[in-house]
């Protein structure tokens, strides 16, 4: 698809009537569209991102409380990051549908392997920040409860929210005598919107590689990945 779908679609997908249409327009613009169409006058998504990831944090932290009331605050933790990392945000932009209503430059619209997961997840929280400006915190609430809190009891019960570094870390202790190092391999893109590459280690020899939004991300993401080459999960 060479243009993104017409953004009053997407106000009807999601359900809810915008009073100022164009701070849903700017969720799902990319800083690239931009660097294409300078004549554009508005702005690109990352401010409103950075609301969104705040406001994802709060309501996400607010459910597992208030739902959880028996699970420690280390297990809470554990469990948030599972719920609210980039694969996990990337499947409920999915969900919602964003996909076609990005707003990229050609060169990042052909492309879809990872670098699009991370626009959807970075869209995503866009988009939960445009809601909270236009509509208010409860109905920022309501559209991440609908499209990312239930499969918090999923997450929950499938154990994936388990700290894969350190069940990395138990097992390789346990069954080669050594412990893991993390090395980072890459950093790309701008300052503001790093991607980072680590690999992990068995002494000299990698055994798996993840990236992430944060160097945190990507070990945990290559550790998962080590344990499922390993098949120590």
């Amino acid at each position: 698809m060479s243009h993104a779908k017409d953004i009053t679609q997407l106000q009807q997908e999601i359900g809810l009537n915008f009073n100022d249409i164009d701070v849903l327009k700017k969720a799902v613009t990319h800083r690239s569209y931009l660097n294409e169409n300078p004549d554009e006058d508005l702005h690109h998504n990352e401010r409103l991102e950075f609301l969104g990831d705040a406001v994802l944090e709060l309501v996400t932290t607010d459910y597992l409380f208030q739902n959880y009331p028996n699970r420690p605050e280390g297990e809470l933790t554990a469990i948030r990051a599972a719920l609210v990392n980039t694969e996990s945000i990337a499947t409920s932009a999915k969900t919602v549908g964003l996909n076609p209503y990005l707003r990229l430059s050609k060169g990042e619209r052909q492309d879809t392997g990872r670098g699009r997961q991370f626009i959807l997840a970075n869209t995503y929280e866009a988009v939960i920040g445009a809601v909270y400006v236009d509509q208010g915190y409860t109905h920022a609430k309501e559209f991440i409860a609908e499209t990312l809190l239930t499969r918090a009891e999923q997450v929950i019960t499938s154990q994936n929210w388990r700290d894969a570094k350190s069940v990395f870390q138990e097992k390789a202790q346990e069954y080669v005598s050594i412990t893991p190092e993390y090395k980072t391999l890459d950093e790309s893109g701008p300052d503001h919107d790093k991607i980072f590459t680590v690999g992990v280690f068995l002494e000299d020899k990698k055994v798996a590689e993840g990236q992430g939004k944060s160097k945190q991300d990507a070990e945990s993401e290559a550790a998962q990945k080590a344990l499922d080459t390993k098949d120590w999960g």
